[in-house]
């Protein structure tokens, strides 16, 4: 089955050309140096970029795949969650596309394609379906934080999500704070990788709580008192690299010990992470430790297939509809608010 997916649920356009199971193109047109200027996403401007690129890179797509619109069994596109202007240009164009065509056509999750992410091979390309077990997933994006409880393929639900802030929103704010460029993320997980973690003491917010939701501002506003109280600490590089390791160990325990906690009291053998903040050098390293500390095995999202993508969007439609698309067809518009748990009930 021939699968063009597209995604765009936020600042990230994307197309992939999926054909039995394998992803024969997924190219992606970034817009971090436009929405560099105002310190985050513009919902707005997310879409008119996304009404310029789109076609252009569902043709680049379609061009390096060696296949054609015609050729397709199935189009997909994220449905949900996500910044509303930024997913109507994706989903509405490429419904109406699919009706124009008559192709069937499915709105994905975009949570639950993050969910499903790791088991997608970056050598082989392929959804690694064989070596699935059950786990305890972390999914952390720039909105969003969540643990998921998987217990068998498309059967899952979340166990804790975010109350305030998520992960990636604190990484990004705190880097704001001190003065990074956005996006700050990556550049404050740089600097931490040089600094001493316990050079400075911050809250692990709802570390103690039996459960397992996330909350993060009051991290944030700690170190914006912090900064107001020694800000000559951003004037010395080295002061610099330590505050951004203490900050992004702050954020890591508290991600860490929750997820192998709900591995434990899950009784499963295996965590997996995705979404853009699993890039995380500290993170990345936190959880392998912490896995091989407690006999879990390790998955998370490889390479590109972190942050936001459309081979994982097609990639969940193909396991949704397995050989047969022929039934599918999403006739309701976007979900901007849709829960991963609503869909898990479906």
């Amino acid at each position: 089955m021939k699968i063009l997916a597209i995604e765009s649920s936020c600042d990230e356009t994307a197309a992939a050309v999926i054909d039995d199971g394998l992803i024969l193109s997924d190219p992606v047109a970034s817009q971090i140096q436009l929405h560099a200027e105002y310190g985050g996403v513009v919902p707005e401007l997310a879409a008119r970029e996304h009404l310029k690129n789109l076609l252009p890179v569902a043709l680049q797509a379609l061009e390096k795949a060696g296949k054609r619109i015609s050729d397709m069994d199935l189009i997909a596109a994220t449905q949900g969650p996500g910044l509303p202007p930024a997913l109507m240009v994706g989903f509405h164009a490429f419904q109406t596309l699919a009706f124009a065509l008559d192709k069937p056509f499915i709105g994905v999750n975009h949570h639950e394609a993050h969910l499903y992410s790791p088991w997608i091979d970056p050598q082989t390309k392929r959804l690694n379906q064989n070596s699935f077990q059950p786990n305890i997933s972390l999914i952390v994006s720039g909105g969003h934080t969540m643990l998921v409880k998987v217990d068998s393929p498309l059967n899952h639900h979340v166990i804790g999500s975010t109350i305030d802030d998520a992960a990636g929103e604190c990484f990004d704010k705190t880097a704001k704070l001190l003065g990074l460029p956005y996006p700050g993320g990556p550049v404050l997980d740089q600097l931490a990788s040089k600094g001493n973690p316990k050079a400075y003491v911050f809250p692990r917010p709802m570390l103690k709580d039996p459960g397992f939701d996330f909350s993060f501002s009051g991290l944030k506003t700690s170190v914006r008192y912090f900064i107001q109280k020694h800000p000559a600490l951003l004037e010395d590089h080295g002061h610099l690299q330590d505050l951004c390791a203490s900050i992004q160990a702050a954020i890591v325990d508290v991600l860490v010990k929750k997820t192998i906690r709900a591995a434990l009291q899950s009784e499963v053998a295996m965590v997996t992470a995705s979404g853009g903040v699993s890039c995380n050098r500290g993170l990345r390293d936190g959880l392998q430790k912490a896995c091989d500390a407690n006999g879990l095995s390790l998955r998370i999202a490889q390479g590109r297939y972190c942050t936001d993508n459309a081979a994982m969007v097609g990639m969940l439609a193909a396991w949704k509809t397995g050989s047969d698309a022929s039934l599918q067809h999403t006739e309701e518009g976007i979900r901007p608010g849709w829960r991963l748990e609503t869909d898990a009930n479906e």
